[in-house]
């Protein structure tokens, strides 16, 4: 039976072509209700004769919970984001819960996708690559919606987070090239304000002028192709050229790496080492083979899940750190 938009069908026409009562059509539709398997099986066949679906959004309203996460993505670009969000998505479904996606320019303030998600009245907020002001922090917390960063860190008080040992892996990644005898090398940042970009500089830096090094070259590539491209480019064409470089991620290394070996004819491990972070599965690819410090997904997301679950804590803001592993591919020298 056809339905036009403006009739459709409701759970009464149900319970009258089923002949049971409004309540009974609610439970058939409530996993887990008390119900006949006879009466579930009249309301299913009543509901499919008139095409009904139950409205959820109606149903979470007499919940009070919606089952929604919103979650705010601002580097669909870098192949991590993505394979982060179906990890989120495939955990929360297992919690029954679904996510809400919306996209964000890079590491840009999400004010405006959050208060729009807001009126789907979800049960909290993850955000990736993504900024949002204190003022909506305040708001969410004060509308009992917890807000969890993932791969950034924020400055309002009561927004959890979790990331990987940005501090560090990226002391490791130093470690090993000066061990593998590089003697020039460079950092390519990521975006400025972007507190993974900074906490990996911080400790890369902080690492090599404890061992003796001077401060590393610096370009930044904001965490992009383009980006990463014209950044390489500006350290090749210098006259003191770095011997290695390691870049704040994996997606800007892969970039350096193309640079590197089809526009300067360099061997990246033989004539030039190339470094980056979160062994991103294209970091596994032959043609990249990429020397970098790994980020836990499905830890990462367990944690960022456990947290936007836990509503008795909500408005304890916890910070969580997964660790990662070195992992010493062909893109540098071995350690000597």
């Amino acid at each position: 039976m056809s339905t036009s938009a403006k009739n459709v069908p409701a759970a009464t026409d149900v319970a009258r072509l089923a002949g049971v009562s409004q309540s009974a059509v609610s439970r058939a539709f409530t996993s887990g209700a008390s119900i006949s398997s006879k009466t579930r099986s009249k309301v299913m066949a009543a509901a499919e004769e008139l095409g009904y679906r139950p409205n959820q959004l109606a149903r979470s309203l007499l919940r009070g919970r919606s089952q929604l996460i919103g979650v705010v993505l601002g580097n669909m670009e870098n192949p991590f984001f993505p394979l982060a969000l179906e990890t989120l998505s495939k955990q929360l479904n297992t919690h029954g819960h679904k996510t809400l996606v919306f996209t964000n320019e890079a590491n840009q303030q999400a004010d405006t996708s959050i208060e729009d998600m807001l009126n789907y009245r979800v049960d909290a907020l993850i955000l990736m690559a993504t900024t949002l002001s204190s003022s909506l922090a305040e708001q969410c917390q004060a509308a009992g919606i917890p807000v969890v960063f993932v791969n950034r860190i924020s400055h309002a008080m009561c927004c959890s987070s979790v990331t990987g040992d940005n501090d560090h892996g990226a002391r490791l990644i130093a470690q090993h090239l000066v061990d593998a005898g590089y003697q020039r090398i460079a950092f390519m940042a990521g975006i400025e304000t972007s507190s993974t970009s900074r906490d990996r500089e911080l400790a890369f830096t902080d690492a090599l002028i404890a061992m003796g090094r001077d401060k590393p070259m610096r370009v930044v590539g904001h965490f992009n192709r383009v980006g990463a491209m014209q950044a390489m480019r500006q350290l090749l064409e210098q006259a003191q050229r770095p011997d290695a470089v390691f870049c704040a991620n994996d997606h800007m290394a892969m970039a350096a790496i193309d640079v590197a070996r089809y526009e300067y004819s360099l061997t990246p491990g033989t004539d030039i080492g190339i470094a980056g972070f979160d062994d991103i599965p294209h970091a596994h690819w032959p043609g990249y083979d990429i020397t970098t410090y790994s980020q836990p997904l499905d830890a990462l997301i367990s944690q960022a899940v456990e947290r936007v679950l836990s509503q008795s804590n909500q408005y304890d803001a916890i910070h969580t750190v997964v660790k990662g592993n070195l992992i010493m591919r062909s893109s540098t020298s071995p350690t000597q």
